[in-house]
């Protein structure tokens, strides 16, 4: 009886116990994700609560394949904890727990590209039921630097479907990277239609992604100065990151669409006589056939440079440079206008030599033609006289007679003139200008006489003596103003010569004086006296003479009077030698031409020496050690 009044309380009791169950199970808490760098630790933490008490409970650790299986990795009740054995990374894995605090840790060590799964905790309790969570472990690894390489070769904007322009390519990265291409700022992506970008990427045997991206692209003109470069976008722990490449440069080939001509040299004006460097190019770098003509005529030449030497008023005119795309075969063409400036010789009006009389005036005119405004100037001598195109001379005289140098030049081109000469003659009587016509010369000499004669026609010039001898050895010859004529004379005597210059104008007339100079040798007079005698040696110190030979000397009686000088000196000095010789023997005022040696010393003292000059009366005794006495102690 008491069996079955129990039996419908353990029903009872079970139903409770269900149901309490129901409402009751275990609470787990996880984080939905754990990231970690490919190497690292990570740590996966599951939470908790259940009122059996860590003797009540069970811990298991599982993951999910890629199949979506679950397989387990650790186990652990009341009295027993394992790894399990077919877990293939048992060795990286270990598991702590703290069941007083509800916590239980799956640690993984130097985490792999592989060990990114969903790990799953399971809670099972006696009387709560059963708790799970679930975390997924990402693992990251950060690219290598990415490089980009563009094309060596240049392209061309006539290309028909888009060129290749540049690669890029990032390496070993996880999760697999992501590359935008850029031009300048601007992104670049795949259109379909001028914009093409194909990416490809590789798991490398460590699960790591290596990524390559090719762009290809239509270009224009603008694109020869734009930077082309990738961007690459990775993942790391908690964060996006990105990197970008180098900056690279295309080289683009485009047509030119116009031309330019110019001329590199002469700078500014160009005037007859230059050589003119023209330079023609277009704006294009396509390879093009570049030709310069001039006024539509033949060509000058090819290529960018063309050299004209020499030119003349003739190349003025306009230059056209043409220039041929070799990939269209299209022309295009630019001008520039050139003009080559020109002066013309100088002409001078009247052309040939101008006579004009003393007192009356002339005019002179010097034009040139030119292509620009010019200026002339009159040059006498090497200096300016006069500016302008013409020149008049008034009341001339001598002094205006001369050669006129007009010179007329381009002031806006320097080095760019020419000349032409007028040559005046001012017709009137002669006129000598020498005004010193006293000359003295040493006897013997020869002496030039000039006479410079002023006057046109240009005068005829005689020398003559005052008694009319024709003195035949003169020259003569014309200068700017009339002659000169000069005549050489030897100075035997004192001489006169008459100049004498005429024209149908008149005559004008000069005298010369020349005075002859003889000068003779100077003597002197020496005494010499002792105790016993005195002796007298005489040298005269004579002053130089003028001789005067007659006036008008002969050339008969010239060879006398030099040969009775030669005479007189000879005789002279044969006087000397033989009163030398005499007073060296002591054969002269009784002086013996020894000395006894026994003697004695002669008394210096008294040995004087007597200068005597025709300048002066006096005698000056001069002792041997040179004291002067008076005469009266001789």
């Amino acid at each position: 009886m008491a069996v079955r009044d129990t039996a419908p309380l353990l029903v009872a009791l079970l139903v409770l116990l269900h149901t309490w169950t129901v409402w009751a199970n275990v609470e787990v808490n996880m984080e939905d994700r754990v990231e970690v760098f490919r190497g690292d630790k990570a740590q996966i933490t599951c939470l908790f609560k259940s009122g059996d008490g860590i003797g009540g409970i069970t811990i298991q650790w599982l993951y999910v394949t890629r199949l979506r299986e679950k397989q387990p990795i650790y186990y652990q009740d009341a009295t027993t904890k394992y790894i399990e054995s077919s877990f293939p990374y048992k060795d990286r894995i270990n598991v702590t727990d703290n069941g007083a605090r509800g916590e239980t840790v799956l640690t993984i060590n130097d985490v792999q590209i592989r060990d990114e799964m969903e790990f799953i905790c399971l809670v099972r309790s006696l009387t709560e039921g059963t708790g799970e969570g679930r975390t997924k472990l990402k693992v990251f690894e950060k690219p290598e630097r990415p490089t980009i390489e563009g094309m060596e070769t240049g392209i061309s904007v006539n290309e028909k479907t888009p060129p290749k322009i540049g690669v890029c390519e990032v390496k070993n990265g996880f999760p697999k990277p992501n590359i935008t291409w850029y031009r300048n700022t601007t992104p670049l992506h795949d259109d379909g239609d001028g914009v093409s970008v194909k990416s490809s990427s590789t798991v490398e045997s460590s699960g790591l992604f290596s990524v390559r991206s090719e762009l290809s692209m239509k270009v224009t003109k603008e694109d020869k100065n734009a930077k082309f470069y990738c961007e690459v976008s990775y993942f790391v722990p908690g964060a996006t990151r990105m990197t970008e490449t180098n900056r690279i440069n295309i080289t683009v080939y485009y047509p030119s669409t116009a031309v330019d001509v110019w001329v590199d040299s002469p700078k500014g004006k160009i005037k007859e006589g230059d050589s003119i460097v023209f330079h023609c190019r277009g704006n294009g770098n396509t390879p093009s056939l570049l030709t310069l003509s001039h006024n539509n005529g033949d060509v000058l030449g090819d290529g960018n440079i063309v050299v004209l030497e020499n030119v003349s008023r003739q190349h003025s005119g306009v230059y056209k440079c043409s220039s041929l795309d070799t990939d269209t075969w299209g022309e295009i063409n630019g001008e520039t206008t050139v003009i080559v400036n020109y002066l013309d010789p100088a002409v001078v009006k009247p052309e040939d030599t101008v006579v004009v009389a003393q007192g009356e005036a002339v005019t002179a005119t010097c034009n040139a033609l030119s292509s620009l405004q010019t200026n002339t100037a009159w040059f006498k001598n090497g200096e300016e006289v006069f500016t302008g195109h013409t020149v008049t001379l008034k009341d001339v005289t001598f002094d205006n007679t001369g050669t006129y140098t007009c010179v007329v030049t381009v002031p806006e081109i320097e080095g760019m003139e020419t000349s032409g000469t007028l040559d005046v003659r001012v017709a009137g009587p002669p006129k000598i200008m020498e005004q010193d016509t006293e000359i003295t010369a040493a006897f013997d000499t020869m002496v030039e006489l000039s006479c410079h004669v002023r006057g046109f026609p240009p005068p005829s010039v005689t020398w003559n003596s005052p008694d009319g001898e024709v003195f035949k050895m003169a020259s003569q010859k014309e200068t700017e103003e009339g002659v000169e004529s000069v005549l050489s004379v030897k100075v035997i005597s004192d001489i006169t010569a008459l100049c004498r210059a005429s024209n149908k104008y008149g005559t004008d007339s000069v005298t010369f004086n020349i005075k002859a100079t003889i000068h003779t040798t100077p003597s002197t007079t020496i005494i010499t006296t002792s105790n016993t005698n005195t002796t007298t040696t005489t040298v005269s110190s004579v002053k130089a003479e003028t001789v005067m030979p007659p006036k008008n000397l002969k050339k008969e009686g010239s060879g006398v009077i030099i040969a009775v000088v030669i005479i007189c000196i000879l005789l002279l000095a044969i006087l000397g030698s033989v009163l030398y010789f005499l007073y060296k023997k002591g054969k002269l005022c009784g002086r013996s031409g020894k000395q006894d040696i026994t003697k004695g010393k002669s008394n210096k003292e008294n040995i004087v020496v007597e200068m005597k000059s025709d300048n002066t009366e006096e005698a000056t005794l001069l002792g041997v050690n040179g004291e002067k006495q008076p005469a009266s102690e001789q």
